[in-house]
């Protein structure tokens, strides 16, 4: 049910200890809430002023001295799943940030994009690094020019959740101190991409999900920090992996049983407890492609046949292809075309249903997606 919330009512949400999700789409002057389902809640907002970076990560306190001179300008977007906050914000001048040593959470950033240099503490960042404040720790950062940045803030205690899969992400010794972790170009640059496209999408798509997808976006955002992550680390030891064919088999075998919905790659590293390396060799040894395109082909054929037995009175391929972790419609066409020969409105005998999706033949896909 969409309807309009009290100026009241607005603030609350946007400043209680946890994003929490109202029946309804709240529109104000100055910002809005979209809807998405029970568990996850997007708000954004059109800053006008430094100030307005103050909660420029969600949760904690940001002093924050304009520095360039000029109207500055920007947008603040929180995204909340259950404990998990994400923000993200733009600004068009140079500012000076800090965070005070009070705070007992970790956040961990992302340097989006920048139009002069940035600095944190003395460590220079590019787009794509990632960068490591620790509970408790002074933070002093400064941007020399308009930037865009991507942070997420969360207990410690929620470490090993938040980054299941990866045995050294998820142990809070790689956390515990201040650290810039820098991006390869190219990985840095897909990251950034993939952490935008999931955000306009949450942005822009308003349809209601389940647990599962959400748990998926949850854990897409945080793999674009976790990729930056792992190429800028030493290569990790494997360990003991079982045989290629029993692995690929006991994949499949979790993934059909009633888990309806997206599989996100870190779910089966943690499932199996192995890392990423060692899955992409048995996939590519025993089916010649890798795990992630793997995951992405079942998701495929999920949405065929869910599309071909649907009404399209009744049903839309937006909603369809949402329900399995698909958020950049264009990028969904064309892997959906390149698949089956047909866009997914024809086998679902339907007009297209999104403006993006008709066009979805002229999206060219990047070199190594």
């Amino acid at each position: 049910m969409n309807g309009r919330i009290c100026g009241r009512r607005s603030r609350k949400l946007l400043h209680s200890n946890q994003l929490r999700l109202f029946a309804a789409i709240a529109v104000r002057q100055k910002g809005q809430i979209f809807e998405m389902s029970e568990s996850i809640a997007v708000t954004k907002a059109h800053v006008d002023s430094f100030e307005g970076f103050h909660k420029a990560v969600y949760g904690s306190h940001v002093d924050v001295v304009q520095l360039q001179r000029g109207k500055l300008r920007g947008t603040l977007t929180h995204i909340g799943i259950g404990g998990f906050s994400l923000s993200i914000g733009s600004f068009s001048h140079g500012i000076r940030a800090q965070r005070i040593a009070s705070d007992n959470h970790l956040i961990v950033g992302m340097l989006l994009s920048a139009a002069a240099a940035v600095t944190h503490w003395s460590y220079d960042m590019n787009p794509g690094d990632v960068l490591v404040i620790p509970p408790g720790v002074e933070h002093d950062g400064r941007f020399f020019g308009g930037s865009s940045y991507a942070a997420m803030r969360f207990d410690p205690a929620d470490i090993a959740s938040t980054f299941e899969g990866d045995s050294r992400l998820s142990d809070p010794a790689t956390w515990m101190e201040k650290n810039r972790f820098r991006a390869n170009p190219r990985t840095g640059a897909e990251s950034i991409r993939r952490l935008n496209r999931i955000i306009e999408g949450l942005l822009v798509e308003s349809s209601s999900c389940s647990p599962r997808v959400t748990d998926f976006w949850r854990r897409s955002m945080v793999d674009a920090f976790a990729t930056s992550v792992m190429h800028a680390l030493p290569p990790d030891d494997p360990g003991w992996v079982p045989s290629a064919g029993r692995l690929v088999r006991d994949v499949e075998a979790y993934i059909a049983a009633g888990h309806e919905g997206p599989v996100h790659i870190s779910e089966i590293c943690a499932q199996f407890g192995v890392s990423r390396r060692s899955l992409y060799r048995a996939f590519d040894e025993v089916l010649g492609m890798g795990p992630v395109t793997f995951l992405r082909q079942k998701r495929l054929c999920a949405v065929h046949s869910v599309l071909q037995k649907s009404d399209p009175r009744r049903t839309t391929v937006t909603q369809v292809a949402m329900t399995q972790g698909f958020i950049e419609l264009g990028r969904f066409a064309y892997y959906y075309h390149m698949l089956f020969g047909e866009r997914p409105s024809e086998t679902l005998g339907a007009r297209p249903v999104k403006r993006s999706l008709a066009a979805a033949r002229h999206y060219e896909l990047p070199a190594n997606p």
